[in-house]
């Protein structure tokens, strides 16, 4: 079984099984640190060329992360590609669950079974509310029917920007200062906010948080769960 993986948080996960079969993944295919795989250029534009020499017995990807059109080029060229879906927690433990047990045949690895302990279960009250910048310059922010927000909601954190009527809305300074979060979180992806970059343009509390573990379906969940007791 030979793999590509356009989807960062999915290569980690794979790789956690059977970094062999691995035969390439994107540019921000950042983890495991040290995965020794060639390199395909970026999630929104994949060097098809390199994948189709690569002979895949699979390409994987994602709905959010990928675009349609290179999907349907791979598969116009007979390559297998399949497409997750990912808005929830609950989401991405059943899609791995298939991934391993349907498409791949592998084994499922512990951290799949500890992650939808962890996270599955029935929704906490919530503790404090959150508004999650995900750029700037626009400012950008997580808003509706997106996996961080469900995440964070599975955290106890409510997100002000729930209800919002995109996934991830332009917004003004002025604006998340007006929906009244408890604390801003800036993440340090896709944007790199900083202490010296973000947390100056707001009067309310801010925190930094690693992206990783409020963006990433894969490993981290299990990480990501230390959230609960290390903030708020």
């Amino acid at each position: 079984m030979r793999v590509v993986s356009l989807v960062p948080s999915i290569t980690e996960a794979l790789a956690s099984v059977r970094p062999d079969a691995l035969a390439g993944a994107t540019d921000w295919c950042t983890h495991p640190a040290d995965l020794d795989v060639t390199r395909v250029r970026g999630t929104k534009n994949p060097d098809l060329a390199a994948i189709r020499s690569l002979r895949p017995d699979v390409v994987i990807a994602n709905r959010e992360e990928n675009r349609e059109l290179d999907v349907r080029r791979l598969r116009d060229s007979g390559i297998r590609v399949e497409v997750t879906d990912i808005r929830t927690v609950p989401a991405a433990i059943e899609a791995y669950e298939r991934l391993f047990d349907e498409v791949l045949s592998w084994p499922r690895p512990e951290w799949l079974a500890a992650a939808r302990e962890l996270w599955c279960g029935p929704l906490p009250p919530v503790t404090r509310t959150v508004a999650v910048p995900i750029w700037r310059d626009p400012w950008m922010v997580v808003g509706s029917d997106t996996f961080t927000g469900d995440l964070l909601r599975r955290l106890g954190w409510d997100n002000v920007f729930a209800g919002a009527a995109g996934r991830y809305p332009h917004v003004t300074v002025e604006e998340i200062e007006a929906a009244g979060p408890d604390v801003v979180l800036l993440p340090d992806e896709p944007y790199v906010f900083t202490p010296d970059d973000g947390p100056e343009a707001f009067s309310r509390p801010c925190e930094l948080v690693s992206g990783r573990l409020i963006t990433w379906y894969g490993p981290s969940l299990v990480e990501a769960a230390s959230l609960r007791t290390d903030r708020g």
